[in-house]
């Protein structure tokens, strides 16, 4: 039995057939039932908005879990090994966003603008630039693990993503949409990440307090976190049908759109995932810490992205599309990535890493 099958459960080691069936029955639906998906895709918080309700709350399901496993407290940790995550937050950062544009411009406008149309496009790349804007997951520390990553590292580096997301993705989004000539409402923009970063990481923030406090960290984690675990991965799942539902149309006319979304979606993931390597490798950085750097440094934190592009474009918007592509594409990838990364630990230094290895959580 492999590694993975060893160490991720039913969920995690199969997400992209998941994703692929949800795909052929959110198209299924959305053909045979037009109405209804119809009635469900106008469903907004307010007329207008783009806020689609049935989506935002399903988001809301896979974020706040999510955010209850962040212990902020593992920030005071950064000074320990600075240059771990100096890299990775450089990567996501300053090389991401910007490197992901530039491969969206270079594919949907030059590449492929024999196939899609200038507006096409502009979704298209709409959506791949939100995604990257949105770096890592809940799922690295599932790759983490499967890489005999630093918990410790892999915990703080999570968190300072967060804590950073609340002040560099809007500016981001904005200036790179703006840049690549694609209309982006900085109000809807800015209520995205309200609703769905800072209300739910200080709604999780504040109860993790008080039920740690009430309760003890072992039941907190081992009750509370795991009674979201399934009602989370239906949560995804009914997402990404409706998502699908609401694509019909467009999927089932030109279904190609999803092969083209994801070639330039899987260089930028290999691209970033590289970059951090080959700098932790440069500056002589523990392989329990560059190998998690490496796997964050590829993830994107899909969630937000959806949500994202529905609140901007709509839930049948080519935006929305390309960032459920990214989750289409992101369990083989970042597997391939994890991969890699174990075969290659004999390029770190033996004894750094057995030092660094002896963190546990």
């Amino acid at each position: 039995m492999s590694q993975e099958s060893k160490k991720m459960n039913i969920f995690e080691r199969y997400l992209t057939l998941w994703v692929g069936v949800c795909m052929v029955a959110g198209v299924l639906l959305g053909r045979a039932m037009p109405e209804l998906t119809s009635i469900l895709s106008k469903m907004e918080f307010v007329g207008g908005s783009q806020v689609n309700v049935p989506i935002a709350v399903l988001i809301w399901l896979m974020i706040f879990p999510m955010m209850l496993k962040i212990d902020f407290a593992s920030i005071l940790q950064v000074g320990k090994r600075p240059k771990g995550l100096l890299i990775t937050l450089f990567v996501n950062w300053m090389v991401k966003p910007f490197s992901m544009a530039l491969l969206g411009w270079l594919f949907f406008r030059g590449v492929f603008s024999s196939w899609i149309t200038p507006e096409t496009a502009d979704q298209f790349m709409a959506g791949v630039i939100i995604l990257a804007a949105a770096p890592c997951t809940a799922m690295v520390f599932v790759w983490s693990y499967l890489t005999d990553g630093d918990p410790a590292y892999t915990l703080v580096q999570v968190a300072v993503n967060d804590l950073i997301m609340l002040v560099l993705f809007i500016p981001i989004v904005g200036l790179l949409l703006g840049v690549s000539g694609v209309p982006v409402d900085f109000k809807v923009l800015l209520y995205s990440v309200v609703f769905f970063v800072v209300i739910p990481l200080a709604v999780a923030y504040t109860l993790r307090r008080i039920l740690i406090a009430a309760r003890g960290e072992r039941w907190f984690h081992e009750k509370f976190v795991a009674f979201f675990a399934p009602i989370t991965v239906m949560a995804l799942l009914v997402t990404l049908v409706l998502i699908f539902a609401f694509q019909a149309q467009n999927i089932t006319q030109k279904a190609f759109f999803v092969v083209l979304i994801a070639i330039p979606i899987l260089i930028q993931v290999y691209f970033n995932a590289s970059l951090v390597y080959g700098l932790m490798k440069l500056f002589k950085v523990p392989h329990s810490v560059a190998a998690p750097g490496a796997l964050i440094g590829a993830s994107n934190f899909f969630e937000l992205a959806v949500a994202t592009a529905i609140a901007l474009y709509g839930p049948g918007s080519g935006a929305a599309l390309a960032t459920v592509v990214g989750v289409l594409v992101e369990v083989p990838v970042m597997l391939s990535v994890c991969k890699i990364c174990n075969r290659t630990r004999h390029w770190f230094p033996e004894e750094e890493r057995g030092k660094d290895d002896t963190v546990t959580r």
